[in-house]
């Protein structure tokens, strides 16, 4: 932590972050001036621990059954502590925050303001979310052992370090699509790679400690490959020149992590090499001194991490010459569309991108392991899978995706391939049964590994009423009338975040019902496929009654999204609408008859293979010369026949001696 502070307060003077007040303007005082970087850095750190210690217990160590070992415990409980610290510095951020930006001195702040600015600013928002994140990390830490809760609990913390990424200099840069969903798999990454070590180092005397630093060497891996591209992301769109490397102070700091990070990336390369080939045999010391050392080398990292958030970055604009579209989208006014500009305007968005490329990077892994064992996996189905995440990369990152922003018709483009196209691909590739059977189960059956995650998530209560299809149904259709027809639209496209859950949710929509529908992989039980045809159909009418009451509306969608952005090349806004509006009635034609094909022949082959099922009964019947479920079928309603007749007589005897 020392080494933290020390390079923080090297970096805030190198960055010119401790700017000397100017007489005459409002000043916050010197208390405000240190303490702010200085509590951002103990918030910093406190995040990163409770996410290390959360993490190690949930997923490196091994259980004790159903719950976290003793190790585990440890961990939860100083996970708990640590959060509630967290909690508490990310409330007094708010305060120092508030006294930064109105110049005034913290004991000249009133109560009034400080709830005004934590309520409606979204720095406050973002400081309020994670401090209430945070609380109840703490309680839940502390709220039982089991490893289902710590893995949640875990996700929780993950979720937590997440709000501030998406205010500060990211929001505010051009391009901020880039800028913003960098920063988040940035910080992600490197909580997930400093607060795994660091946990690591408290379990030092763990027997198993052996077992779970190799589980943590493929994570650090990831994590470092994450932080280098979304951190050389996010200063590229910061410095807008690399000359700027060396021509300002904030290129200097960024020259300090990108030397820390080299550093960081060579301990590593010594830890693979060396010290967990030496734990394996008994020898902790080598390891305990090494990951010491990489742990003072993260923290002046995470330090210079605060002062580059506290220095002005060199791309700056004159507010008085700000595009107010520019602000708003993050990129210029567009020009009029045209089939070349649709695909040669890329506007590269980190989070999809990085989606893609695990996706399809996955999933020819798998593929090459069943290679390697001398299983086949079907080629149709890599492919549908490479096509549906390209396919996804391919409307968030190229030109259309920059229409999305400003035209109704272009959005509405967006969502009907995320939310059938897509998706349709997707469930064809059957990712799940892929990764059943490429993934390896442990050797130790305390260790939880992916398979056995995946397993539990698969039969979990969440996920049986997720893939019931009426649930499934009701999200689908559910979606497309309360996104339109109220004002969420126009708040989730005022907000990068809220953007990116816009469209995760139409891809996930999607999955869900067409999993349901078509999908083969394991989970709930398949409903008959009279009823797969009876829901699908259903679904079809929803999505065409949705496009005739779009047609129908006489007023804007979302006007205070699409009033400020509208270009003057486009048409007027009822005409865009209703342009959208024709596109989602009818592209939903072309989905809906590949599923109810791929319907159709699921039902041929599935009454085939029962067909084939009651041939061999019969086969099998006839060679032992014992009556199959057939012969024991038609007895059964033979009985029956005879029952019945046996009756009918029966009354009429009866009827008969009646007088």
């Amino acid at each position: 932590m020392a080494s933290a502070v020390a390079v923080l307060l090297l970096g805030l003077r190198a960055g010119d972050a401790l700017a000397v007040a100017i007489p005459g303007l409002p000043d916050p005082g010197p208390v405000t001036a240190w303490a702010l970087p200085v509590v951002r850095l103990l918030a910093d750190g406190l995040a990163t621990l409770t996410v290390g210690m959360l993490v190690t217990a949930a997923f490196l160590l091994p259980g004790d059954g159903r719950s976290v070992s003793a190790y585990g415990w440890l961990l939860l409980r100083r996970a708990g502590t640590a959060a509630a610290g967290w909690a508490v510095a990310a409330v007094t951020l708010i305060v120092l925050t508030v006294s930064d930006l109105l110049g005034v001195p913290v004991d000249g702040l009133g109560a009034p303001t400080v709830v005004s600015f934590a309520t409606s600013i979204s720095q406050g928002q973002a400081l309020l979310l994670q401090a209430g994140l945070a609380l109840a990390v703490a309680v839940l830490a502390r709220a039982g052992v089991s490893r289902g809760l710590a893995a949640v609990t875990a996700l929780v913390a993950l979720v937590g370090v997440l709000p501030p990424a998406f205010t500060g200099h990211a929001a505010g840069a051009g391009n901020h699509q880039i800028a913003v969903s960098s920063l988040a798999l940035h910080v992600l990454a490197a909580a997930l790679w400093v607060g795994g070590l660091v946990a690591l180092l408290m379990v030092r005397r763990s027997r198993q400690l052996a077992d779970a630093a190799h589980r943590y060497g493929r994570l650090a891996l990831g994590c470092f490959v994450a932080v280098a591209v979304s951190g050389s992301a996010n200063a590229a769109v910061r410095l807008g020149d690399v000359a700027q490397l060396w021509q300002s102070r904030y290129g200097w700091l960024v020259l300090g992590k990108l030397v820390a990070l080299a550093v960081l990336g060579t301990l590593g390369a010594v830890h693979r090499s060396r010290t967990l080939p030496a734990l394996r045999t008994g020898r902790r010391g080598a390891f305990a001194r090494l990951a010491a050392g990489e742990v003072v080398v993260f923290a002046a990292t995470v330090g210079l991490a605060v002062a580059l958030s506290r220095s002005p970055t060199p791309v700056t604009q004159d507010p008085l010459d700000a595009d107010p579209i520019t602000e708003l989208l993050g990129f210029p006014m567009p020009a009029a569309p045209t089939p070349e500009r649709l695909v040669g305007q890329p506007l590269p968005d980190m989070f999809f991108l990085t989606l893609t490329v695990l996706g399809i990077g996955g999933y020819l892994a798998g593929v090459w392991r069943l290679h390697r064992a001398g299983h086949r996996w079907p080629l149709a189905r890599t492919a549908s899978w490479s096509a549906g995440l390209l396919l996804l990369a391919a409307v968030t990152n190229l030109g259309v995706a920059r229409y999305a922003y400003v035209l109704f018709s272009a959005h509405m483009v967006q969502h009907m391939v995320l939310s059938m196209l897509v998706p349709i691909l997707l469930v064809g590739g059957a990712p799940v049964t892929l990764a059943l059977r490429a993934l390896r189960r442990p050797a130790d059956p305390q260790v939880r590994g992916a398979r056995e995650w995946l397993l539990l998530v698969l039969h979990s209560r969440p996920a049986r009423l997720l893939t019931h299809p009426l649930v499934a149904l009701g999200i689908y259709a559910g979606s497309l009338f309360g996104l339109y027809l109220s004002d969420l639209l126009g708040t989730l496209m005022r907000s990068h975040l809220g953007h990116l859950a816009m469209l995760t949710h139409f891809v996930v929509a999607g999955y869900l019902l067409f999993w349901v529908l078509i999908g083969v992989d394991p989970g709930r039980p398949r409903l008959p496929h009279p009823i797969l045809v009876i829901i699908h159909l259903a679904a079809m009418m929803a999505h065409g009654f949705f496009g005739l009451v779009l047609m129908q509306t006489t007023s804007v969608i979302a006007p205070d999204w699409y009033v400020a952005v509208h270009p003057d090349w486009a048409s007027s806004l009822l005409e865009d609408q209703r342009l959208g509006a024709g596109i989602a009635w009818a592209f939903g034609e072309i989905p809906a008859a590949i599923v109810l094909v791929v319907l159709v022949r699921q039902w041929i082959r599935a009454d085939r293979r029962e067909q084939a099922r009651l041939d061999r009964a019969a086969a099998r019947a006839e060679a032992t010369g014992e009556p199959d479920d057939l012969a024991h079928y038609n007895s059964f309603l033979a009985a029956a026949g005879r029952a019945d007749a046996a009756d009918s007589g029966g009354s009429a005897a009866t009827s008969a001696r009646t007088p």
